[in-house]
């Protein structure tokens, strides 16, 4: 039982994406192996040794052939280094990015509020009320937080975010300022480089490598974001959306402290070290 809860359905000619329970049980009796199971039963034969056939966790390898350069770059940047020397406090690290597509979910129903014995009840249906892309900036040594809200993404509105940060103190005095970004179109290539630092000499672009936004810590915040202001969607309409983002982005920051990183460059080497003695992982890549 235990073995064929481990195997892909499909490759018994099961049409389903994965097991549960009761699919286990019916397979099981239809092989015969016993003649009649509970699902109690299943699960807690499960249980034992940990199998979830409901589950699943999705995975991507590095495609990008200069993937350990570019996040060694960024880990050290994390770690309080650059080019193998120590950070100053004249130096700043910030880590931005942008979250697209913050629909205004105006619910046909108000919603009501929790009450003993009852969750929060929150209308199914709801009209479109329009949406935002919100760009944000996070001060990693310093745990401070730069947002705006925005009808389109684009290089002008990133821009605009940048402008916003380097304006200002310390940024506009700053030795330097490492930007940690993705490879977005709104700032992706050389060009977007000389573009950012012919406004803003001091200003160092660090791109992450391609499909690797979980070495980005703007993103950690955008996590708390989506569970703390954004879920379940009900707003009265976009103007909300707007001032509960930035609302929250000043609660926030008045209780931010730095994120505590730990996946560092012996990290990275490991995990390199771990995908090159696994040539399944080239196949896929190609």
């Amino acid at each position: 039982m235990k073995a064929l809860a481990c195997e892909l359905p499909r490759t018994r000619g099961i049409p389903l994406s994965r097991f549960s329970t009761s699919e286990l049980c019916y397979e099981i009796e239809k092989e015969g192996i016993v003649a009649e199971i509970g699902g109690t039963t299943v699960w807690r034969w499960l249980q034992q040794d940990a199998i979830r056939p409901w589950r699943y966790r999705s995975w991507i390898f590095p495609r990008d052939p200069a993937f350990a350069e570019k996040a060694g770059r960024v880990l050290d940047l994390y770690a309080g280094r650059w080019n193998g020397l120590p950070l100053t406090e004249a130096d700043y690290v910030l880590s931005a990015d942008e979250k697209t597509s913050i629909q205004a979910r105006v619910r046909c129903s108000p919603t009501e509020a929790p009450r003993p014995r009852r969750n929060m009840r929150v209308e199914f249906e709801y009209d479109r009320g329009g949406a935002w892309a919100y760009l944000a900036a996070w001060d990693v040594r310093r745990a401070k937080l730069f947002g705006r809200c925005e009808a389109h993404s684009g290089i002008a509105t990133f821009d605009e975010l940048v402008r916003t940060v380097m304006s200002q103190e310390p940024y506009c005095s700053a030795r330097r300022v490492f930007w940690v970004i993705d490879n977005g179109s709104s700032h992706r290539g050389a060009r977007s480089v000389e573009r950012l630092q012919q406004s803003w000499p001091t200003l160092i672009p660090v791109h992450l490598p391609v499909h690797a936004s979980w070495l980005n810590q703007i993103e950690i915040y955008f996590s708390v974001v989506q569970r703390k202001v954004l879920t379940p969607n009900d707003f009265s309409g976009l103007a909300e959306v707007s001032d509960r983002l930035l609302a929250f982005q000043e609660r926030y920051e008045l209780m931010a402290r730095p994120f505590e990183w730990k996946f560092t460059r012996t990290d990275l080497a490991q995990l390199m070290t771990r995908l090159a003695a696994d040539p399944s992982h080239l196949a896929h890549a190609a």
